[in-house]
């Protein structure tokens, strides 16, 4: 269908207040930049903290299936059975008497950094150690390199 000029009188001009100009949308950028300027550097040092935050919950949950290990078999697994001892069913001494069908846990951790959690038994200070090495997988360090003991986490905690 074809304008009909009789029905609207005349054509109708773009409004030149309709849309956006280039300075408006400049504007806005500006301000976006801005803005990312000020949260960016904010949260680009928050992974290493999610890393923490894992690594101490990955640690209470080793710990919560070496206690249920220890109820299953009235001990804790040994140092050189080690963690994997609550994925497969150990074969060296000791043997355990009712290991959980399954294991007690699904798969052997490693810690957000991708190294393998430490783990004693006896402990040093108590049933057993369980540790992370921290970002730099060495024994000590400041910040995101420090050590995650779960015996601090409970003094933490408690």
């Amino acid at each position: 269908m074809l304008f009909d000029e009789t029905r609207y009188g005349k054509r109708r001009r773009r409004d030149r207040q309709a849309g956006v100009t280039l300075i408006e949308m400049m504007v806005v950028l500006v301000i976006i930049a801005v803005v990312a300027a000020m949260v960016v550097p904010n949260v680009i040092g928050r992974p290493d903290e999610a890393r923490v935050t894992v690594a101490k919950t990955d640690l209470r949950a080793i710990a919560g299936a070496l206690e249920l290990y220890r109820l299953d078999n009235r001990t804790y697994p040994s140092t050189g059975q080690g963690l994997a001892a609550l994925v497969e069913r150990p074969t060296v001494a000791p043997e355990p008497v009712n290991w959980a069908t399954g294991g007690y846990l699904s798969a052997m951790p490693k810690d957000p950094w991708g190294s393998d959690y430490i783990y004693r038994s006896p402990g040093q200070d108590g049933r057993f150690d369980l540790i992370s090495l921290g970002a730099d997988g060495q024994p000590g360090g400041d910040g995101v390199n420090a050590d995650i003991e779960f015996g601090t986490l409970q003094a933490a905690d408690g």
